[in-house]
């Protein structure tokens, strides 16, 4: 097997090899090649060489593409594609639309700058981010959830600033997370044992949870062995790379803030939603946050507030303030949750629980209150850069039935359809989704066997549609960000949501919101046919580059005239890529492309 050497000085099999063995024994030793935090091979690759390769695919699923005749007609002048550079080392952990230094030209007021603020079309980069120097694949879960590597985020400054708390511990190359946060220093297991005490955790009844302001998202890490799966949040800011060590730990997380503008989810989205000295003014602004946490929580979801203002009268000496302006914050979060007709539950130590009314008859009295303004019940699910309102959304007429417990809902037709909320979508069209989907990822797992292995841990849908490609999915080694473009034809999230899985909503021509290298796997279905005439598949593909860890893999299924002018983008990204036909045959016009990111990192001779 021929070999190179990277700029890490490691030794590496060289990717040609799928050229001679086929794409099926690509990813079988593929697996072999990953280095785990210590720099040894991972004990996930070590199983896989102990096992014979089989590199056997159904007969009617083809290595070779079949319209290589096709792409071979393109205009030898033009058929070089365009190479990319590395971008400088500076950009390491570039996020373009929370760059920092773009974000102080905002207004402070209300976290504006913190928000998103993309760059214009002058300003973004056409460049491949870099790898820090010494970058390893991440540990398997669940070891990631408590390791690690230091070089992938070499960032100290938590170390010192939440060393009492048990957030991060620094040790040797890793980073070591003892489960601690700032309200659960003794670990967030017992923490999650007091809140189980009053919310119905362990049934299934609560299964999607938002954590606000999560830190390293330890919460959200630990809610995760009960079948609880969290999306956690926090900005970029002075707490350096809090997003990114959640995602290095294979915890959902992505950036984001409460401000101005509305979360990218749907309403009645969350079972659970979570602050714990998350920092967020709660009372300001005639309860607006408050407000907009009720508009994603789902009826008879719950909401933690854990740290100040909650039992100022013991607390407010070793808070260090002042017990009037303590009370008065306890006061108006008190009134606006009243306003909500949210229930309070339980109020113990410094952590206080509400509960949402199930439905709008047992809230009657808010009816009559001068001060509830509603909002357009229209318009509860469109929220891409909405400012946030100051009123409440209304309960739904039709719920279309209960929600079944987790893991039954991942299958069962969810309320939103039931009730015909989601136009143009049927019960048996739902059906008839999710056996399509069972098909394609049966076939997408024969393609590529480390797929349920543990190797791919954080995953990303482009364009997920009805959460057919997650559910079929679904296995404790892995979780699916769920992301509905906001050009998409159908409002499906809020589908995803009911089946217990998460999502956000995101429009593919700006930036997503997370570090680079945070995905091991992405899925793009249909995504470039969507934006075809939208935005530059370019800054696409280059977006994917910088989300996507060194030696990640995507998988490409779209129309093949569509395919073939990706897979030319891509020849100049430091991608290996293979096309594939749709597991029905080759007549079939939509195809798989499947491509695996090549290893490499930064160094100083980079100049864009």
């Amino acid at each position: 097997m021929a070999t190179k050497t990277n700029a890490d000085g490691r030794t590496r099999g060289s990717v040609q090899i799928f050229i001679v063995a086929g794409l099926c024994c690509f990813f079988y030793i593929l697996g072999a090649w990953q280095r785990s935090g210590f720099g040894k091979g991972d004990s996930i690759a070590l199983e896989i060489t102990k096992t014979k390769a089989d590199c056997s695919i159904i007969p009617s699923l083809s290595f070779e593409s079949h319209h290589a005749g096709e792409a071979g007609k393109i205009d030898e002048s033009d058929s070089k594609p365009k190479v990319f550079e590395p971008c400088h080392p500076r950009y390491t952990d570039y996020t373009p639309c929370q760059d920092q230094k773009r974000a102080m030209t905002f207004p402070r007021e209300d976290m504006n700058y913190r928000e998103r603020h993309c760059p214009p079309e002058e300003e973004k980069l056409h460049c491949l981010i870099p790898a820090p120097k010494g970058y390893v694949t991440p540990f398997p879960w669940p070891k990631s959830r408590d390791y690690v590597p230091y070089a992938n985020a070499p960032y100290k400054s938590l170390t010192v600033e939440k060393a009492v708390q048990n957030w991060i511990q620094y040790e040797g190359n890793v980073f070591r997370f003892p489960g601690g946060g700032t309200q659960f220093p003794q670990g967030a297991d017992k923490y999650i044992d007091q809140l189980a005490s009053v919310i119905p955790i362990k049934n299934g009844t609560v299964r999607t949870a938002l954590d606000t302001g999560c830190g390293v998202a330890s919460w959200g890490a630990y809610l995760l062995s009960r079948g609880v799966i969290a999306m956690s949040f926090a900005p970029r800011d002075s707490h350096e790379a809090q997003v990114q060590f959640a995602l290095e730990r294979g915890v959902p997380a992505v950036i984001g803030v409460l401000g101005t503008i509305k979360l990218p989810y749907p309403s009645r989205a969350f079972d659970m939603a979570h602050c714990s000295r998350c920092l967020i003014p709660w009372g300001v602004n005639d309860g607006k946050y408050l407000m907009e946490v009720d508009r994603v929580l789902r009826p008879g979801g719950y909401w933690v507030l854990s740290g100040p203002p909650i039992n100022w009268k013991n607390n407010y000496k070793s808070w260090q303030r002042p017990k009037e302006e303590l009370e008065e914050e306890q006061r108006k979060i008190e009134e606006v949750a009243k306003l909500l007709c949210w229930e309070k539950k339980s109020e113990k130590g410094e952590t206080a629980i509400w509960q949402k009314r199930v439905n709008s008859d047992s809230c009657s009295s808010r009816q009559d209150d001068s001060r509830a303004t509603f909002c357009n019940s229209n318009e509860a699910d469109d929220v891409w850069y909405k400012k946030m309102e100051g009123c409440i959304t209304p309960y739904p007429d039709e719920v279309g039935g209960e929600l079944k417990p987790f893991p039954e809902r991942l299958h069962a037709v969810p309320p939103r359809i039931a009730s015909g909320s989601v136009p143009g979508v049927s019960v048996e069209s739902y059906l008839e989704d999710n056996n399509k989907w069972k098909k394609h990822v049966s076939a997408y797992k024969r393609i590529n066997k480390l797929i349920d292995s543990g190797r791919y841990r954080n995953i990303m849908d482009m364009n997920a549609g009805l959460g057919g490609f997650a559910a079929a999915l679904t296995s404790p080694k892995l979780w699916v960000m769920n992301v509905l473009p906001t050009i998409a034809e159908k409002n499906t999230l809020g589908v995803v949501y009911e089946r217990g899985l998460i999502g956000i909503y995101h429009d593919w021509c700006e930036g997503f919101s997370t570090y680079p290298r945070t995905y091991d796997l992405i899925h793009a279905y249909g995504v470039f046919s969507l934006y075809n005439g939208k935005c530059n598949w370019e800054d696409i593909l280059l977006e994917m580059d910088r989300i996507l860890r060194p030696e990640g893999a995507v998988i490409f299924r779209d129309e093949v005239d569509v395919l073939i002018k990706v897979k030319k983008i891509i020849g100049g990204m430091r991608w290996d890529t293979k096309m594939v036909d749709h597991e029905d045959g080759p007549l079939v016009p939509e195809k798989v492309l499947v491509a695996v990111k090549q290893y490499w990192v930064g160094n100083s001779t980079s100049t864009q």
